[in-house]
């Protein structure tokens, strides 16, 4: 790994200097033990802990298949699909190996005792696989964490609806929080060259996935004028969402949960703001029972906020604590997109508001390679920037998911893997310096 790192950080290995580097028998990686499924059975969610089911392990480096490359991670990031993982909710993702395992022989090697988490990475090629020719070794690259094996029709109009569509480092192996990655060609893009490495590692699975929930026709596709709700506006998620609607000349109403993420919404240009906390809504009576009168407050506060209007989108994605509410809180005609769930998946809502208002729910997943790649040029030309609010060491994973698995953080949560120390892999120091307040913004500089 020392002579890879040295290549990296030199800035002037050729790509036939990679070529020429050797390949590591095993290397570092944060994963799951397919026998500790069990370990967490009978504990409420917000009682597992990630930093005891998250391990720092050497492990084979995995066979190079055709259109695949392996990368080496400078950087990686935590999303809350590695929380899922690390406390087996809603069910182990060893269950998600095992029938991949058995779609092909070179999937195969994926159902493994071990699973090797993350589903953000940045760093550079170092091997190809055969038919790939768009990327060579040494490029300097980012990855979305979109799988898709494309053998069915159904997923050459969106890939996104590929029957054999998986979420890399969560439904598949080999994933980024690690020192070696092995990714489809398919999921390459360049790296933004003004970024650190683990500036660039951030975005991926959350700036791809708020651009198609709000800006893809694919999803809610928002236009000038729009209001937006966005719930988490602050966050990994919403923090992205916030900016597409600023970008995009809606306007975000942010709900947030503390006067300090509030002052991050206003920092990014927001000022249509709801403090959750600070308020006092609380959307459930007991854990049975929702509070309409509860919905119809926070509709007043929107229309106090908005000059009167109701909002034409909500950017959902907690779930079953806030869907109700949002139901209620949309306009006549309006859209509610949804993702994630973080608190619940079995969502209630009064369907006399959907119905006889004429409202829209759409379902929004991930993104396809094009709309992950739009989404990783707005960050690589300056006008999306990362939401980086703090980065561990690999060896710290743990904590990491620990701070997103009880919303202790802002943004997002940044992992070094290979890279020494955080500040390196800028290429473009003049782009760099004209958006930097932006760049340091959840970091608090």
């Amino acid at each position: 790994m020392e002579s890879i790192l040295e290549a990296i950080t030199s800035g002037d290995a050729s790509p036939a200097d990679f070529a020429a580097l050797a390949v590591p028998e095993s290397y570092r990686a944060v994963t799951l033990h397919k026998d500790e499924e069990q370990m967490f059975a009978g504990l409420d969610s917000r009682d597992k802990d990630p930093r005891k089911s998250l391990h720092l392990d050497d492990v084979p480096v995995p066979e190079l298949g055709p259109g695949e490359a392996l990368v080496a991670v400078m950087a990686s990031a935590v999303n809350y699909n590695t929380v899922w993982s690390s406390i087996y909710e809603p069910v182990s993702t060893f269950s998600f190996l095992e029938r991949y395992g058995k779609l092909s022989p070179e999937s195969a090697r994926h159902n493994l005792p071990y699973h090797v988490l993350g589903s953000d990475l940045a760093g550079v090629v170092l091997r190809t696989g055969p038919g790939v020719h768009a990327w060579k070794p040494g490029d300097e690259v980012v990855a979305h964490c979109l799988s898709v094996e494309l053998e069915s029709s159904d997923g050459h109009n969106d890939t996104m609806m590929d029957p054999e569509q998986r979420i890399w480092g969560f439904e598949t192996n080999f994933g980024g929080l690690a020192e070696l990655a092995l990714v489809k060609s398919n999921q390459l893009m360049p790296k933004p060259a003004h970024l650190t490495w683990e500036e660039a590692a951030s975005p991926g699975l959350v700036n791809s996935t708020a651009y198609r929930q709000l800006v893809s026709r694919n999803g809610a596709g928002m236009k000038q004028g729009d209001n937006v709700l966005i719930w988490g506006a602050s966050g990994g998620l919403g923090s992205y969402a916030t900016q597409y609607a600023l970008a995009g000349g809606a306007t975000p109403i942010c709900v947030v949960g503390s006067e300090a993420k509030a002052d991050i919404c206003r920092a990014m240009g927001a000022e249509a703001i709801i403090d959750r906390s600070a308020e006092g809504f609380k959307f459930w009576k007991d854990e049975n029972t929702q509070d309409p009168r509860e919905w119809k407050r926070l509709g007043g506060r929107i229309r106090e906020l908005t000059g009167g209007e109701d909002v034409d989108i909500v950017f959902e994605h907690p779930g079953r604590e806030t869907f109700g509410a949002s139901v209620y809180v949309t306009r006549k005609g309006g859209t509610i997109v949804t993702c994630a769930s973080t608190s619940g998946y079995m969502h209630q809502y009064d369907n006399r508001y959907l119905w006889m208002s004429l409202k829209r729910i759409v379902g929004s997943h991930f993104a396809n390679y094009r709309e992950a790649w739009e989404a990783n040029r707005l960050i690589a030309k300056g006008k999306i920037h990362p939401t980086l609010s703090k980065t561990y060491r690999l060896e710290e994973t743990g904590q990491a998911a620990l701070d997103v698995h009880h919303n202790s953080h802002q943004g997002k949560v940044g992992v070094l893997c290979l890279s020494p120390a955080e500040g390196l892999g800028v290429r473009d120091e003049e782009l760099r310096a004209k958006h930097l307040p932006a760049i340091n913004r959840f970091k608090g500089e």
